[in-house]
């Protein structure tokens, strides 16, 4: 009997994007043009960043990686696949997203291919097309996965929200900063970084 051969998988019209679920082996077999990440099995496409997200992206990554260069924790940019255990049944992996920028302090959760479990620190820059993401599906994805901080930055609205992992294992609203100015992390004592540093 001739064994199936299914299509390879090019474009993100070839996907069910709306009621089926895809899991990190579905994934990792794809051959697309545009960058996605999965939540829960369900695919988000990324859009590409401006020239503006870089910049502060790379202010931070610098700053962080300076901060953190003796210690057991690495700072890590996007794009790299970060495997988050919600929505994991058995070894499948539902949840696959790409960070701006995290800090991992677990060095055994750094593999080969990305990041395996909930990185300490994570940080997003927002732009119109990926703010519901963020915002919502994203969020909770981290808070389920135990991500002890999150920072979430708007440049185009200039402000910043900052939640810390409480007690109770639910984002608490730090700070909201009402312009792009410094960032004080809370989990890393001393970690301030100047957001606005390359802002025009």
């Amino acid at each position: 009997m001739k064994e199936y051969k299914f299509p390879e998988i090019t474009r993100l019209d070839q996907l069910n994007e709306d009621s089926f679920e895809y899991s990190y082996s579905d994934y990792m077999k794809w051959q697309l043009q545009e960058r996605v990440e999965l939540i829960m099995g369900k695919i988000f496409p990324m859009s590409a960043p401006t020239t503006l997200h870089q910049q502060i992206i790379g202010e931070l990554f610098f700053t962080m990686y300076a901060f953190f260069k003796h210690s057991p924790c690495v700072v890590i940019l996007s794009p790299i696949d970060v495997r988050l255990p919600v929505g994991k049944q058995g070894n499948t992996f539902k949840t696959v997203v790409q960070p701006d920028l995290c800090v991992i302090c677990d060095k055994s959760k750094i593999v080969t291919q990305g990041i395996i479990g909930a990185p300490d620190l994570v940080v997003e820059i927002l732009s119109p097309s990926n703010r519901q993401i963020e915002m919502h599906e994203k969020f909770e994805a981290f808070q389920a996965s135990l991500v002890r901080e999150y920072w979430i930055i708007h440049p185009g609205e200039q402000w910043m929200l900052q939640y810390v992992l409480n007690e109770n294992r639910l984002f608490e609203l730090h700070k909201k900063h009402e312009n792009l100015s410094q960032l004080a992390s809370v989990i890393f004592q001393g970690l301030v970084v100047d957001v606005a540093a390359n802002y025009p």
